[in-house]
């Protein structure tokens, strides 16, 4: 379901690539989009869930579903009605929200320059993108809760809905407007609003559709409220740091938002794939395995889930920047994106990609202090690495402009990583055994194995690439003998069916 969902993902882009380009308008739509987007990371794969799922967990295990059934309807009502507060006052107040993430605009306006209609233009966008943060906010928490029962393909599916929305509006109203721009709002909005009313059904099925409720004294809400606020830095560090690259772009050339954002989007893919979804899957478990006291199976679970997210994290890297010239090529330079947009994009996707290590170790690291309650220590970290890419940025922008900012947020990610795992170890809760470094080294290999192979095709001139479809055929044959000979190479190197079970 997740892959379903990622693969309608790059069409999307695709999509969004097509009609807006990296302009102007892709700029000031992708910024629009981003904000809500940064809070539905919040809320749908952050820190809301983070908090939330341990909480639902240790009350399924002591006290049955009823009180799961009281405490969803507390927490759909409280957080229900404090979205919604900010909902209308982001729609009133957007001038002021682009003033503050949007701060070249801002002045550029001000000051009457060139850019001053990105800041109007963004202002009238943002007022049609952010009811999406109200309706994913229920989305987030209907799927945490299917989570806790083991129903995980709903919340995974559902974001298909949002993608065919956008992909659809832009398709139908793209000559409604002047700008294709607010037809891609209208579809942020339309697919929040389905993702809204899809889980509705399953959650009646499964006898958790509730009547919201306010709960905000209630002792679960209280707790769930405490573990939030700290999980949104400890989790989130890199949505943090996009966010802070988005308002330091604003300053920089026209495009570098959207030459960001399309890098973003490539190293999203196998992030939310195998980063997310396997840390979506695990913490529920991880919470139900501390609230039973089990720390060896605890230590077993994070096992598995740290190997089998490397095992996908050290070939997508190293496929992202062999083949990244041609995938850029293929999806996005069509219509209003250039070839000079996509050689931009490729240099801010070297800059992200060497951290998609760390991003999706952080993914499953961060949940062996969430199962475990422990918030102050993420938090404190993840302080520290967003600190350290705001230094990061202002030393590398000024030479490497927003490829500067791409390479910052790898940096910080190391970073996070690098002390998310000292903590664990310190704490005693997981630490890197013999075999996992064995498994790790055989990855590695199998890596450089894999890129040697790409390479020596590529520069044998065995594809002739003259149209799309040949190049298409290309990139599929080269990620076909990509995988081949990285699970040959792991074979060779000793990987048995056994090293894929242990953990699981």
């Amino acid at each position: 379901m997740t892959l379903i969902s990622r693969v309608l993902g790059l069409v999307r882009d695709v999509v969004i690539a097509t009609f807006v380009g990296a302009g102007v308008n892709a700029d000031v739509y992708l910024f629009a989009n981003r904000i809500p987007n940064f809070l539905r990371r919040l809320f749908a794969e952050g820190a809301f869930a983070q908090a939330f799922v341990p909480v639902l967990s240790e009350v399924k295990e002591k006290h049955g579903d009823d009180a799961v059934r009281e405490l969803v309807a507390k927490v759909s009502g409280t957080l229900g009605v404090i979205v919604l507060g900010l909902t209308a006052f982001a729609i009133v107040a957007s001038p002021i929200i682009v003033m503050v993430f949007g701060t070249g605009w801002f002045i550029d306006w001000w000051q009457g320059g060139e850019d001053a209609a990105k800041f109007d233009m963004a202002s009238a966008l943002l007022k049609i993108t952010f009811p999406y943060l109200f309706f994913i906010t229920f989305v987030a928490l209907s799927g945490a809760v299917l989570n806790v029962y083991n129903k995980f393909a709903v919340a995974a599916f559902t974001p298909v809905f949002l993608n065919i929305s956008i992909i659809a509006c832009a398709i139908l109203f793209k000559d409604t407007f002047s700008d294709t721009a607010y037809a891609l709002a209208i579809g942020v909005f339309v697919g929040g609003l389905v993702q809204f009313f899809f889980q509705w059904p399953f959650l009646a099925k499964a006898g958790l559709l509730v009547r919201p409720k306010w709960g905000w004294n209630d002792e679960h809400v209280k707790r769930i409220r405490l573990l939030m606020l700290p999980a949104i830095l400890g989790v989130s560090v890199h949505q943090l740091n996009a966010l802070v690259d988005t308002v330091i772009a604003s300053f920089l050339m026209t495009g570098s938002i959207s030459w960001l954002y399309y890098a973003d989007r490539l190293i999203e893919f196998p992030l939310g794939l195998f980063g997310i979804g396997i840390a979506t899957v695990i913490l529920p478990s991880l919470s139900k395995l501390h609230s039973t006291n089990n720390p060896a199976k605890f230590q077993e679970t994070m096992d598995w889930a740290l190997k089998m997210v490397l095992l996908m994290a050290f070939p997508a890297l190293a496929g992202l920047i062999v083949l990244g010239p041609l995938i850029i090529k293929i999806l996005y330079t069509h219509g209003e994106f250039t070839a000079t947009d996509g050689q931009q994009v490729y240099f801010a996707l070297m800059g992200y990609a060497s951290g998609l290590v760390s991003y999706m170790t952080v993914k499953v690291l961060a949940p062996g202090y969430f199962a475990r309650q422990d918030t102050k220590t993420p938090v404190r970290l993840g302080i520290i690495a967003m600190l350290s890419n705001i230094v990061f940025n202002f030393m590398l922008a000024p030479f490497y402009g927003f490829v500067g900012l791409a390479i910052a947020t790898a940096m910080s990610a190391t970073l996070n990583a690098g002390m998310l795992y000292w903590g664990l170890h310190q704490q005693g809760v997981y630490k890197l055994s013999k075999a996992t470094m064995s498994w790790i080294a055989r990855l590695v290999a199998a890596t450089i194995f894999m890129v040697a192979a790409l390479e020596y095709i590529k520069r044998s001139g065995w594809f002739a690439t003259e149209s799309f479809w040949q190049e298409s055929v290309m990139l599929f044959s080269l990620i076909g003998v990509a995988v081949v000979v990285y699970f040959v190479s792991l074979i060779l190197f000793g990987t048995r069916k056994r090293h894929f079970r242990q953990g699981a």
